[in-house]
């Protein structure tokens, strides 16, 4: 009966995280600016694949499927941040961003 429930819930999982990585995708291809672009294509993209490995980790539970699927996770986890944040900062640069959406502007001085 475990099995089944597992199996449920990484459906559900995947499902989900498939949803999210979709939203993440067309949010990339309609904000208008770098920076909504740069949030729809981490946020919501991070979270939905960390629900598909979530959904696989449900569905697979061997010890190497699981060693290679956390593997996967922390690399996500590691690069999408940085990646958007360097990208963001090449906008900044380049002058590719409209100032005056921004809140506030910490690189203003730099």
């Amino acid at each position: 009966m475990t099995g089944a429930v597992a199996d449920w819930l990484g459906g559900a999982c995947l499902l989900a995280g498939a949803l999210l990585s979709l939203a993440a995708g067309i949010g990339v291809m309609r904000f208008p600016d770098v920076l909504s672009r740069m949030h729809a294509a981490t946020k919501p993209q991070v979270l939905g694949v960390l629900l598909l490995i979530t959904g696989l980790a449900l569905r697979l539970r061997t010890g190497s499927d699981l060693g290679m699927i956390m593997l996967v996770a922390i690399f996500q986890l590691a690069t999408a941040p940085v990646s958007a944040q360097m990208i963001g900062r090449a906008a900044y640069r380049s002058g590719r961003i409209d100032r005056d959406l921004l809140d506030a502007d910490e690189l203003a001085g730099r």
